[in-house]
């Protein structure tokens, strides 16, 4: 699928994505904590650039673009020593950055890093 239009992703992000992305990080970290669950919640950390923007991973427009994924025991590894902490602080940060008019531009790419920061899934290829 290609990617949206820059206006329609921007109009998104102004009347949606600001509010919405804040819960799902939420709602992801507390389906983090349970061992049942976290499947779920790291997809829904997975999904924060499209919830953010509508921003589409390249993984899906450009198939030829996921190779470059570490493998799933590396990925868990980092996860359970780094990744579930690390997260949580890199989102807040963001968080708090995105208060601000001058932070925003710096949120808005920390966020669209968050895959990578908690378990090194590339979002963007």
């Amino acid at each position: 699928m290609a990617q949206r239009s820059l206006l329609v992703r921007a109009l998104w992000f102004v009347f949606v994505g600001w509010w919405v992305t804040p819960i799902v990080v939420n709602t992801a970290w507390l389906l983090n904590v349970t061992v049942v669950l976290l499947p779920i919640g790291i997809k829904l950390i997975n999904l924060v650039p499209t919830v953010l923007t509508l921003a589409e991973p390249r993984s899906l427009s450009e198939p030829e673009s996921a190779r470059g994924q570490r493998s799933l025991a590396v990925r868990a590894i980092y996860f359970v020593l780094v990744g579930w902490w690390l997260s949580l602080l890199w989102a807040n940060v963001a968080s708090a950055l995105a208060i601000t008019v001058i932070g925003l531009p710096v949120a808005i790419w920390m966020l669209n890093r968050l895959p990578y920061v908690t378990s090194l899934y590339r979002f963007h290829g």
